[in-house]
């Protein structure tokens, strides 16, 4: 694939997943401000009950900056709503003034501050700030510019305007406890506005791709009218330097797969080592390259030895199961039933260095991240005065549940299907080769297709 192929291709591809993500944001958006609204246009938050051990709490600023050039245009309409009830039957204030005056107010005062909101209930992570009783009774100041007092629900409504802004709320007799049931929500008709932008952006960037993507360069000699190679042509795809061969062994143990997890830690740790290595002299070869256009031989073969024991590994347990012999712990190539190697090259191009790994590689990680990687979230212990909480997901790659799949039909039958043992062989080559070109082993650009099989296509039986 020619450099101008490739580079069509790259941006093709980043802009694609920029079209996406616009075309997904501006659909949610459009989907919320037309579904999740109340009666009066207002997107209503989850309720928050609070406790709070300061006089006041108050919320972060809102930064809707007044100097010239802000993000928040005057003209521009929004309005904010409190609904805020004591549950301890007190009278309670809410107020929203300039940031500056609510600070001057609260000097030398004890008061909390709300610095995450999530959850749902909402939970409410505060930040005490040590001092004394209030000066004076909320209600008595006069720089604020919307304030409401009373018993039971009270509701404060203010329209955006520019500025730093915070909300306070107060027991109405400035007493401390506070003990409260918090409501918010707001109503912004920009949001239309702002997903229809973003679906047209995408849909504009989606056609910019499409036309990167599917555009082909004439091939020198080949006549206009012909639209498909000549029959002479060679149906075997040309060898990539990058050549990762499996072979199946026969019989399988239908359980020993169960305990391959333990039976690879020494490999895992082993490994871990290695690739420490490996990334610190990739690292050495790239400036090697950078000066001399060639890739040091010994750091070369180191590099090959990991990858080829990282295949054996990954073959032998949750990327293949497609052998029970345990893999060798040696970096050469040996009789084992996954092997892999890269052709030395000669010379290497000091200017695609610089850019493959990061720039050009893009859509394959996009591809391979998406058919071969799972998805961990973790959220860790989080302290709040609303108590704690932690949470994780989990997800499985497309090429995991492929091998569970084939694990499972080995428990139940006995039997690995070659159909699915070629398709999950044809994954880890794609994802070889990837990492063969990141690591800078070679200049030739991945290709799009997925080789299926034991073998690589030209050696094929």
């Amino acid at each position: 694939m020619g450099v101008g192929k490739v580079m069509r291709v790259v941006f093709g591809a980043v802009l694609a997943l920029l079209a996406i993500g616009l075309l997904i944001g501006g659909g949610t958006l459009l989907w919320a401000y037309e579904t999740q609204r109340n009666a009066d246009g207002f997107f209503v938050a989850p309720t928050a009950d609070i406790e709070a051990s300061g006089y006041a709490i108050v919320t972060s600023k809102v930064d809707l900056a007044s100097h010239a050039g802000a993000w928040w245009p005057a003209e521009t309409p929004g309005t904010i709503r409190l609904s805020v009830r004591s549950t301890d039957d007190r009278e309670v204030f809410v107020g929203i003034a300039a940031e500056q005056q609510v600070a001057e107010y609260l000097t030398n005062m004890a008061y909390d501050e709300v610095r995450d909101i999530s959850g749902h209930p909402a939970q409410l992570h505060l930040v005490s700030h040590t001092g004394s009783a209030p000066s004076a009774l909320p209600d008595d100041e006069s720089f604020w510019v919307a304030r409401v007092q009373g018993s039971g629900t009270q509701t404060v409504t203010w329209d955006l305007e520019q500025g730093s802004w915070t909300a306070v709320i107060m027991n109405a007799d400035a007493s401390a406890p506070l003990s409260l049931s918090v409501v918010a929500s707001g109503r912004f008709p920009i949001v239309r506005s702002v997903a229809i932008g973003l679906l047209a952006a995408g849909i504009i960037l989606t056609v910019l791709a499409a036309l990167l993507l599917a555009a082909r360069r004439q091939p020198t000699g080949q006549m206009a009218d012909q639209p498909f190679p000549s029959s002479t042509a060679s149906a075997t795809p040309d060898p990539y330097p990058a050549a990762l061969e499996a072979s199946l062994d026969t019989p399988l143990s239908p359980a020993l797969w169960l305990v391959k997890w333990f039976l690879v830690i020494p490999h895992y740790v082993v490994l871990a080592f290695l690739w420490a290595a490996l990334v610190l002299l990739t690292g050495i070869a790239w400036f090697a390259i950078l000066f001399t256009g060639r890739y040091p031989k010994g750091i070369f073969k180191f590099n090959e030895g990991v990858i080829r024991w990282t295949w054996r590994v990954a073959f032998y347990a949750y990327s293949g199961l497609g052998t029970d012999r345990y893999p060798p712990f040696t970096l050469h190539d040996t009789a084992y039933p996954a092997r892999f190697s890269v052709e030395y090259p000669e010379q290497l191009s000091r200017g695609l260095a610089l850019v493959k790994w990061w720039l050009l590689a893009i859509p394959h990680y996009i591809i391979v991240g998406a058919l071969t990687s799972g998805i961990i979230l973790w959220s860790s212990d989080t302290a709040c005065r609303c108590g704690t909480a932690s949470s994780w997901e989990a997800g499985i790659g497309f090429l995991g549940a492929l091998v569970l799949v084939a694990g499972f039909t080995l428990l139940f039958t006995g039997r690995y299907p070659r159909g699915l043992f070629d398709l999950i062989v044809g994954l880890n080559r794609w994802a070889f080769r990837l990492l063969a070109y990141v690591a800078l082993m070679t200049d030739e650009y991945p290709p799009f297709r997925l080789d299926m099989g034991e073998h690589e296509p030209q050696n094929a039986p």
